[in-house]
């Protein structure tokens, strides 16, 4: 890779980096992913169009198309079980870039049941990346080219190294909503505990395994026996209205 390439690299990633890390994406995985998706299909030679699978209960979701077409395309490669897509959530993110050359060419023997329908569509290359993190989120990025040949060494070059700031970035989203999550959690469980207290004459270790004691007998998580609690007395409140004169 020449000088001038390397320098063209650092300032593709630069620019993806400021687009990505965006305080209005934080906790929101959704917005994140049309973020990436938009900054790769801007960043990685060749592409034309993009998009995200996600596997959510088992089944591949394509998230933040740039077309329609792009979403059906996603959702042929979950039904048939082939294509890039699925081969680089497969395979090990090491294996590096799923790369098709020409899908009505040689590649349409790797994947030879999507490659008939995704060049029908009007496409005919792909790279595939794996955005597959720690915490078991298994992910790839898209990118459509509607020319064969598009994609060299160096767009797959730009690609992985974009997908290694990407996943980090999926990861770091994903975590803040667990985090959210964990302070919601521990918000709701302290209020139903503060009703408790004062309704029975409660210490807080005693109000706590009140609710222990009723999240077991009712089979409700704990945190779910604390939220209808604390939702009955709001909606008691709302009922009886302000006090006082």
């Amino acid at each position: 890779m020449s000088i001038e390439h390397d320098r063209e690299l650092v300032e593709a990633l630069r620019s993806a980096s400021h687009t990505l890390v965006n305080r209005d994406s934080l906790g929101d995985l959704d917005l994140t992913l049309g973020r990436i998706v938009a900054s790769a299909v801007d960043t990685v030679p060749g592409a034309d169009d993009g998009s995200v699978s996600l596997i959510r209960g088992g089944r591949i979701e394509s998230l933040r198309a740039t077309h329609d077409d792009i979403r059906k395309l996603d959702e042929l490669q979950n039904d048939f079980h082939d294509g890039p897509c699925v081969s680089a959530i497969d395979e090990p993110p090491e294996r590096g870039t799923q790369l098709a050359v020409d899908l009505a060419g040689d590649d349409a023997e790797r994947w030879p049941l999507f490659a008939p329908r995704v060049v029908e569509a009007g496409y005919r290359a792909m790279a595939s990346v794996s955005l597959s993190t720690r915490n078991g989120t298994q992910a790839a990025l898209n990118l459509y080219s509607h020319a064969p040949g598009s994609f060299d060494t160096y767009s797959c070059h730009v690609a992985e190294l974009f997908a290694l700031q990407a996943a980090a970035l999926i990861f770091g989203t994903d975590r803040a909503v667990q985090l959210q999550q964990a302070v919601e959690t521990r918000d709701v469980i302290g209020q139903a505990k503060g009703i408790l207290m004062e309704r029975f004459t409660l210490d807080d270790a005693s109000a706590f395994a009140m609710l222990v004691a009723s999240s077991q007998n009712t089979n409700m998580k704990l945190v779910a026996v604390a939220r209808w609690l604390t939702n009955e007395v709001a909606e008691r409140h709302a009922r009886e209205g302000p006090r006082g004169g």
